[in-house]
């Protein structure tokens, strides 16, 4: 019969190394063309205050499992309902014969594989010596963002920028304790912003932001940015000099150039071209293409999630259900 696993049993299920050993799999397979992998579905309020997104993909290889995600983004629920601003399920189903296999909650499991994503292009594209992280963003997506990057590089020191100042301190609080390094939230002011923009080897910017987040000029040489917010096209949060200077990797070229105004905006202003997309994760992890080639470089992983990474991800909750007798059965019929 099919699990039922709860938000608790996938955070149990699914450590953050695993997480990323999980991506780096469905990033090889989808460049391998073992993956199918549709451009998922945004439907918007008609106030444009919430939308819900229908994410289905299909693993090959040694996975054999496909899954639909199905999640609903309410910016303004932790503030206004004290609800989360992500919420939703993920069905996965056997590749084979089309049983499903589980459900399980997908708020977890979504930033989870989505701070994953970035560890996987951390471990290939940042500096080896990258001890400084600077972050964008307080909130679910940034925490598993840090937990990622301080999985597969030495960091020592954090700096946190946030819109609301409280927001930022409450984060480098608990960030700290469960991190064990100095987690700083950094003040408003553009000089300290500026300051701790030029400090980091690790930038990640984890927001809704509408507008670039920082000037490009003040980044110093190989820094590696990894870049998970603006999924639509009228949002960014990287600048055109940024965008100039950086060697640009995507989790999936041709979704990035559909999604996010990031690379939309500044192609459609002529300041880019597809062609000048250096490649994509996969191909990186693969080594058909180069990671980063020098200590100088600067490096952009641009990512707008894929519904690979759920299906690759929920395969690994599910085994390890199954192996350690977690979940709930649930007859359907």
């Amino acid at each position: 019969m099919p699990l039922w696993l709860s938000r608790d049993d996938v955070a149990r299920l699914l450590p953050m190394d695993e997480a990323i050993a999980a991506m780096e799999e469905a990033y090889a397979l989808l460049a391998q063309g073992e993956a199918v992998q549709p451009l998922r579905i945004n439907m918007a309020t008609p106030d444009g205050s919430g939308s819900l997104l229908a994410m289905p993909a299909y693993l090959g290889g040694s996975v054999q499992r496909m899954g639909t995600k199905l999640v609903t983004l309410f910016g303004a629920n932790p503030a206004q309902r004290g609800l989360p601003a992500i919420q939703g399920c993920f069905a996965l189903f056997h590749g084979e014969d089309g049983r499903l296999l589980a459900m399980m909650d997908a708020a977890h499991l979504t930033a989870m594989r989505t701070g994953a994503a970035s560890g996987v292009a951390t471990k290939h594209l940042a500096r080896p010596d990258a001890r400084v992280v600077t972050l964008f963003g307080a909130g679910a997506q940034a925490e598993t963002q840090l937990q990622a990057v301080c999985a597969v590089r030495p960091v020592e020191r954090v700096l946190v920028v946030a819109r609301r100042p409280e927001s930022a301190a409450r984060f480098a609080q608990r960030m700290g304790q469960v991190l064990g390094i100095p987690v700083e939230p950094v003040r408003e002011p553009v000089q300290d912003v500026a300051q701790a923009v030029a400090a980091a080897d690790i930038l990640i910017t984890a927001t809704s932001a509408h507008q670039p987040l920082f000037d490009g000029a003040w980044l110093r040489p190989g820094v590696h940015i990894n870049s998970i917010g603006a999924h639509t096209p009228d949002a960014r949060e990287l600048d055109d000099a940024t965008i100039r200077r950086a060697t640009i990797v995507t989790d999936l070229t041709s979704a990035c150039l559909s999604e996010t105004g990031d690379l939309v905006q500044p192609i459609q202003a002529g300041l880019l071209t597809p062609e000048q997309i250096h490649g994509e994760i996969g191909e990186i992890v693969l080594r058909r293409k180069p990671g980063r080639t020098s200590s100088e470089e600067i490096t952009l992983f641009k990512s707008v999630g894929l519904a690979v990474q759920d299906v690759a991800a929920g395969h690994r909750v599910y085994q390890r259900a199954r192996a350690e007798g977690v979940g709930l059965e649930v007859a359907l019929d």
